[in-house]
């Protein structure tokens, strides 16, 4: 395995097109949920500048206005009308509804171990979760320091500091790797949209986001900015225009970000836009669990958990475990452990996160709060596959 190397991952801010699809196809999961725990709903969406498509297909008792629910979305994440009006855009629709039958006949809170055993998954899969102690969230640190930057451009939108940037901004950090270990930040990339009809100074543009930004998210860092680190701040100008006014979105191509930055293996499949029933989103969130618990169990400084899941079957075909060296056991007993101590089959997985009722929990939204502040690592929501209540039950 390499030991020196240079580490960079992306992220955007929600108003970049594919986080604002991945959002709006979250709150269609939400709605749908808090009405009808049991329904089988899958959303994607797609815009452009002035319209947006929607496709969705359920089996619902739910009554839903999906074109009330993109613009529920769209609105508060402060585009100017003439970017993108949420009020007047073409929202288009189309929907295919499938047999009643196929909503979730019980509870799995309710169901008994026979009942899960014969709950199949309906779509085949191989999945992975990652965990590591590169940082207190146990996640690769390029990822969670990329994250950051984008919520600060989006908390300094917010509160007026930067009154001319865009909801749509993109960030990339590189971090230096000596032995394996994180060691500096090498390079800072923001590329931000502008809101403003006057022409902004490139060289206010770039104090403004370092005082404003950068400073303040990495001021508190072990890993911080030194005088070596470089900082691009829209290297070729200000973007006259940005969001959908600029480029489209979708669905579902933001997975890196959505997970470990690139930094790990993930399955590339979307994750918004699908109710509990789908194990290729749900399985991830079990496999990044059964990760982080053996990391922070001290069993490995490092871990991947594979997952393959075929359909028909309730249970993974195969669990693979990986440690890249850093286990302080054989990785064979590390899968041992996890065999014994977690249930991967995907009913168990909807009953041990109470993956159908967590909208009901949160008034504001509960999936539709994912994208934009992390499917992992999130401090907005307490996401029971972040918890590390089994390290006990692996030591």
């Amino acid at each position: 395995m390499k030991q020196n190397f240079l580490f960079t991952s992306e992220s955007v801010a929600e108003g970049h097109p594919d986080r604002l699809c991945d959002m709006i196809s979250d709150a269609v999961v939400d709605r749908v949920l808090r009405q009808d725990p049991y329904a089988r709903i899958v959303t994607e969406c797609a815009l452009s500048k002035g319209v947006v498509f929607m496709a969705a297909r359920f089996a619902t008792s739910a009554n839903i206005d999906l074109p009330d629910i993109a613009r529920s979305v769209i609105g508060p994440v402060g585009y100017r009308p003439e970017d993108f009006n949420a009020t007047d855009c073409t929202v288009v629709t189309s929907i295919i509804t499938m047999p009643m039958e196929q909503r979730a006949k019980a509870d799995e809170k309710d169901m008994s171990d026979a009942e899960i055993e014969h709950f199949p998954v309906s779509h085949q899969a191989t999945i992975f979760g990652y965990a590591c102690t590169q940082t207190p969230e146990f996640m690769p640190i390029p990822i969670v320091l990329a994250n950051r930057v984008a919520r600060g451009l989006t908390a300094a939108r917010r509160r007026k500091a930067i009154g001319y940037l865009s909801p749509d901004c993109t960030v990339q950090v590189g971090v230096e790797y000596e032995n394996a270990k994180p060691v500096r930040i090498q390079n800072i990339t923001v590329i931000a949209g502008v809101q403003q009809k006057e022409k902004v100074d490139p060289v206010v543009l770039r104090e403004d986001l370092i005082k404003q930004v950068i400073t303040p998210v990495f001021a508190g860092e072990p890993l911080g900015i030194d005088s070596s680190t470089k900082i691009y701040v829209n290297p070729q100008g200000a973007f006259p225009k940005s969001g959908p006014a600029y480029h489209s979105g979708m669905t579902g191509r933001k997975s890196a970000a959505d997970t470990y930055g690139g930094y790990a293996r993930h399955n590339g499949a979307a994750l918004s836009g699908k109710d509990p029933s789908r194990i290729d989103r749900i399985g991830v969130y079990a496999a990044r669990y059964a990760a982080k618990n053996i990391v922070a169990a001290g069993l490995a400084e490092e871990c991947e958990v594979q997952l393959s899941y075929s359909i028909g079957q309730a249970a993974p075909v195969s669990i693979q475990v990986q440690t890249f060296g850093t286990g302080a056991i054989a990785d064979d007993e590390i899968t041992r452990r996890l065999e014994q101590n977690f249930d991967f089959r995907v009913g168990a997985i909807i009953r041990d996160f109470n993956l159908r009722h967590l909208p009901e929990e949160y008034p504001d939204g509960f999936y539709g709060k994912l994208p934009a502040h992390g499917h992992f690592a999130n401090a907005l929501l307490d996401l029971p596959w972040e918890r590390t209540d089994k390290t006990g039950l692996l030591k």
